[in-house]
């Protein structure tokens, strides 16, 4: 048996082309982007944490409309290095960064707790009384 192998034309006028301009995989890390969130359901209330580095609690946008909650971040991150004086490297990044995702029961907003520690944003969102999500059957 032989082995199959895609020909691509372009990769094989060009075999270096594209790996020679690519950029480093550390720098996706390291400028703004998603928020990453943790959604834990409790009888009572949601727990959410959201990993935002970079950004300082003043700049960090919560809100929380029925069942929708979003959140925005300006991040900001500055990096120098020096040599006997003088900049040698600078690596600057400003971007902003936003996350909204749905839950199954509104949210009593005036009730909400938010606190920050260390780039990590922690909610709790207590389920607003009266409110329930219902399953639907299919007929």
């Amino acid at each position: 048996m032989s082995a199959l192998t895609r020909y691509d034309p372009i990769d094989q006028m060009f075999p270096d082309f594209f790996r020679r301009f690519a950029l480093p995989m550390r720098l996706a890390e390291e400028t703004p982007g998603e928020i990453r969130i943790d959604v834990t359901e409790k009888e009572k209330s949601y727990e959410v944490r959201a990993e935002i580095p970079g950004a300082k609690k003043e700049d960090i946008r919560v809100k929380v409309e029925g069942n929708f909650v979003s959140i925005s971040a300006e991040v900001r991150k500055d990096k120098e290095e020096k040599s006997a004086g003088r900049v040698v490297l600078k690596e600057t990044y400003y971007g902003s960064a936003s996350r909204g995702f749905s839950l199954a029961h509104e949210i009593d907003a005036k009730a909400v707790v938010a606190k920050l520690e260390d780039g990590v944003l922690k909610l709790t969102l207590p389920k607003r009384e009266g409110s329930s999500s219902k399953i639907i059957e299919i007929q």
